[in-house]
C-alpha cells in the first residue's frame, strides 16, 4: 500500500493533540458496531480491505500523525440500517481539530459553521422561511431521525484534506451503501457534486430491495452551490426528500432545530 513520506511538513501534527483525534485500533469500532451493520463488512475482500486499512492507519500513528476524527464509524452508531430514511453522501472529514464528529457535514456547536453546512442552513431558510430558530452545526438530530450521514473517506490526516482518500476506505463505504440498499424501507439518496453522484453507478449496479429515489444538485460548498447546472441554493431537497417519504408512507426527516 503507498504511504505518503512522514517528512512531508504539513503532517506533523501540533503536539497537543485534539479531542477528535482516532486513538487507533480500528477492527475495535467494528467489533463495537451493532449486530444490523455487522453484515456489511463480512466478505473475505471486505474484510481484507478493513484490515488493510486498519494497518495505514496504525502505521500513520506510528509516524506521529494526527488523524481525525476520533469515532469514524460514528454515522453506523446513529441509525440502524432498517430505519435509514436518507442517505446524504459526503467526501472525507473536516480536517482540523476538533472539527470532524464522524457525520458528514456536522460539526459541534463549538465550532463555527463551516461554509457548506451555512449553505445548508440557507436552502432549509429558504424551503421553510417561517422557521426562525437558529439552526444547530450538530447534525445528529438528523442521524438519529434516520439520515446516514456517510463520507465516502472515514478519516483524514490533521490539516490535510482528502489525505486518506486512497487508503481503502471507499470500497469500504460502498459496502456500507450495498448494505442499506439491501433494505426495503424506502429511502431518499442525496447526492450533491460530482464527487456524490460518481456512487450513481454504484445504485444503479445493487438493484434496491425498497423503492428508493435519488436527488442531484450542486454541492453546497460556496464554489458551487448557486452556480449552474444544477445550484444547490433552489435545490428543494429537504422538501422534495418529505414529500417522497410520505408519499411512500415513512416519517420523514424534521431537518428544522426545533
Amino acid at each position: 500500500m503507498n504511504r505518503t513520506p512522514a517528512s512531508q511538513a504539513a503532517s506533523k501534527p501540533n503536539p497537543a493533540r485534539a479531542q477528535n483525534a482516532f486513538q487507533g485500533d480500528l477492527m475495535a469500532h467494528i467489533r463495537d458496531l451493532p449486530t444490523a451493520w455487522q453484515g456489511a463488512f463480512a466478505s473475505p475482500a471486505t474484510q481484507r480491505i478493513l484490515h488493510d486499512v486498519n494497518d495505514f492507519l496504525q502505521d500513520e500513528l506510528t509516524q506521529g500523525m494526527q488523524i481525525f476524527p476520533s469515532r469514524p464509524l460514528r454515522a453506523l452508531l446513529e441509525v440502524a440500517p432498517h430505519d435509514v430514511q436518507v442517505v446524504v453522501i459526503g467526501q472525507d472529514p473536516y480536517h482540523g481539530p476538533n472539527q470532524a464528529q464522524g457525520l458528514a457535514f456536522s460539526v459541534p456547536d463549538t465550532c463555527r459553521t463551516p461554509p457548506s453546512l451555512r449553505n445548508m442552513f440557507a436552502e432549509l431558510q429558504r424551503e421553510y422561511p417561517w422557521n426562525e430558530t437558529p439552526q444547530s452545526n450538530n447534525l445528529a438530530r438528523w442521524a438519529r431521525q434516520g439520515t446516514l450521514l456517510l463520507n465516502t473517506t472515514l478519516t483524514v490526516r490533521a490539516h490535510q484534506p482528502a489525505s486518506h482518500a486512497k487508503c481503502g476506505w471507499s470500497a469500504l463505504t460502498d459496502a456500507i451503501l450495498i448494505h442499506v440498499l439491501g433494505e426495503a424501507r424506502p429511502k431518499v439518496f442525496m447526492l450533491w457534486g460530482n464527487h456524490a453522484q460518481s456512487k450513481q453507478a454504484l445504485l444503479h449496479s445493487h438493484p434496491p430491495k425498497g423503492p428508493v429515489t435519488i436527488l442531484k444538485c450542486n454541492h453546497p460548498s460556496p464554489l458551487s452551490a448557486r452556480r449552474p447546472p444544477c445550484p444547490f441554493i433552489g435545490c428543494g431537497h429537504f422538501e422534495q426528500a418529505n414529500v417522497w417519504l410520505r408519499e411512500h408512507e415513512q416519517t420523514g426527516i424534521n431537518w428544522l432545530n426545533t
